[in-house]
């Protein structure tokens, strides 16, 4: 009798498992998000954008992914992540019934990253992917392929007037950065001495920060080159730090590098190594963190936004107080007045020191995430596998972070101020965006 019953239920069974694999087809899920947020690092890394470039265009294009996403679930734009100063430029007509979000998402935010990097038009291949795995896998119709196109296209229209009125378009017409003359001031650094990198960038228009001079750090320790002062303290401690690297530092500082202007030269030849950015490094961390914990859409894209407008804000902030301070690099003054074969374990980038960028970045991220996935939230972050560097694992977010600024010490890039007052200055630029952004839209409920 239970050999019959079985037999019986058996089909059944079959069409049961043959149903639920049909559905897990026809479901667009948050990898499929997340794979191409990563093919828009791609083209970045491919265009060698700055750090702040590149926070930019992380920030536009997540943030129409979660606009997009938002309009066809009917949230009111005043509970979306659009800051108030912005929504009066933010008028979006209602959109037509039976649109796929998920998809508009995706395919809006590639469209997004299409506009606003020089390379962007390498990312039409990736949407005309995502359509065929959309026709293959029943996600849309055919028939109803081209509205969703043109909705995804107009949200992205109306994301990149955002863009276009933020200030950067402008940058190209300000006067030109000279370095400042004297001891103790920045000037072009080895292998490549490349001038430096966004010196205006503090003109961008933020997303949260009313006024940036609110979050500018203490000054940095005045250059003195007398034994005892604190400048010459920091100075002998890179120095001395970098001589006695542990391999567990070595590592720590490779794994933080994130510096897309890397280059090594053979013979006369300059080869550019493909590094991300320290903003793409946190995107990276944030997919990881969304996809452990679980979250549905409505969160990875709200959570995603989030991070990225925070990293752009850091990266104003941080910048103009690079541009304000110019305070020499760890390896210009080595050489000149400690030890001329003296050279960093990581190569310099091509702006000044004070703060530390990724201090500032990796505190503001951490103490976003924080907020939303908690102070024990442990995970390995793999960001950097693709880049042939192993995983690491972290307790938490704020682990990770203390970790990216103490690299550049490491690293021989940064004092120890620079790093200091660079986590303080993340933090509080954290502290401010999550006292801004709207709490009916928390990932916790």
């Amino acid at each position: 009798m239970r050999t019959i019953l079985f037999l019986i239920q058996l089909p059944f069974l079959l069409i049961f498992c043959i149903n639920d694999t049909i559905a897990q087809e026809n479901k667009i899920e948050i990898s499929h998000y997340i794979d191409n947020l990563f093919n828009i690092t791609e083209v970045m890394v491919t265009d060698v954008a700055s750090p702040p470039a590149a926070a930019r265009f992380y920030a536009y294009s997540t943030l129409a992914a979660h606009i997009a996403w938002s309009e066809l679930q009917n949230v009111p734009v005043n509970q979306q992540l659009v800051p108030a100063s912005l929504i009066g430029e933010l008028k979006l007509k209602t959109p037509p019934n039976g649109l796929k979000p998920e998809f508009i998402a995706i395919y809006c935010m590639l469209e997004v990253g299409k506009k606003i990097m020089p390379s962007g038009k390498l990312l039409t291949e990736k949407q005309d992917e995502l359509v065929k795995k959309a026709l293959k896998n029943k996600w849309i119709s055919r028939k109803a392929l081209a509205q969703h196109q043109e909705y995804a296209q107009y949200i992205a229209a109306e994301v990149m007037k955002l863009a276009y009125s933020d200030g950067y378009n402008q940058l190209s017409t300000l006067t030109r950065y000279s370095p400042k003359k004297g001891d103790g001031f920045w000037y072009p650094t080895p292998p490549a001495y490349m001038a430096a990198v966004e010196p205006e960038w503090r003109t961008i228009r933020p997303f949260f920060l009313d006024n940036i001079k609110e979050f500018k750090p203490s000054p940095p320790a005045p250059f003195d080159l007398d034994a005892g002062s604190p400048f010459h303290n920091q100075l002998m401690e890179v120095y001395e730090a970098t001589s006695h690297l542990t391999d567990e530092q070595i590592l720590v500082a490779n794994f933080w590098d994130c510096n897309p202007f890397m280059v090594q030269y053979s013979g006369h030849m300059a080869i550019g190594i493909k590094k991300i950015s320290p903003g793409g490094h946190w995107i990276g961390i944030t997919g990881i963190a969304a996809q452990k914990a679980g979250l549905d859409w409505r969160k990875t894209l709200y959570i995603h936004a989030l991070v990225a407008m925070g990293l752009h804000d850091s990266f104003i902030s941080c910048w103009e107080e690079k541009y304000d301070s110019e305070r020499i690099r760890p390896e210009s003054a080595i050489q000149k007045y400690v030890d001329g074969t003296w050279r960093p374990l990581l190569q310099t980038p091509p702006f000044p020191e004070y703060t530390s960028g990724h201090s500032v970045i990796s505190s503001t991220s951490a103490a976003i995430l924080t907020a939303y996935f908690g102070d024990n939230f442990d995970f390995i972050d793999s960001s950097e596998v693709y880049f042939g560097l192993p995983e690491r694992a972290f307790s938490s977010f704020f682990q990770a972070s203390e970790e990216a600024a103490i690299s550049r010490l490491y690293g021989g890039i940064h004092f120890r101020d620079a790093i200091e007052e660079g986590v303080k200055q993340g933090k509080k630029i954290g502290s401010l965006i999550l006292e801004k952004v709207n709490p009916q839209v928390s990932l916790a409920d």
